[in-house]
């Protein structure tokens, strides 16, 4: 007799192709956040600081933002409600760095534009109606 508790149910429908690109997108910024948390242990373990405290909390902090990075990519893979509003949240903490990057004595346009061209993007991404659809808590979608 089949089990009523493994029988396959109706297939799950594929996630939108927008949802995907911003799951990709912030992936990849996950990655870089991560890469960057790894750089600044390593320079803390090596190179003798000029404040050993603030050292520590901006390694500590590059650590809380790959976690936070990592959660957002896997909430969106997972098509949670609070996903889109993370990723929204960390494009336009991003878009304030970028922005950061194009002033100042040691402005760097160009890691600037490579910090804007994408969390415009995934910022759009996150508000449009095919995502918003994707991650709503009360759709027929979620089992």
């Amino acid at each position: 007799m089949p089990d009523p508790q493994n029988a396959p149910g109706p297939a799950a429908p594929a996630r939108p192709a927008l949802l995907l690109v911003l799951a990709v997108i912030v992936g990849l910024e996950a990655l870089l956040v991560t890469g960057l948390a790894v750089w600044l242990l390593v320079e803390l373990l090596t190179q003798r600081p000029e404040s050993y405290p603030s050292a520590v909390a901006i390694t500590v902090l590059g650590f809380l933002a790959a976690a936070w990075a990592i959660l957002t990519f896997v909430g969106l893979l997972r098509r949670q409600g609070w996903a889109r509003a993370s990723a929204l949240t960390i494009q336009i903490l991003q878009l304030a760095v970028a922005v950061g990057c194009f002033q100042g004595l040691f402005a760097r346009p160009d890691l600037g534009w490579a910090l804007l061209v994408p969390a415009v993007v995934a910022g759009v991404l996150a508000i449009t109606p095919a995502v918003v659809r994707a991650t709503a808590r009360n759709t027929e979608q979620h089992e």
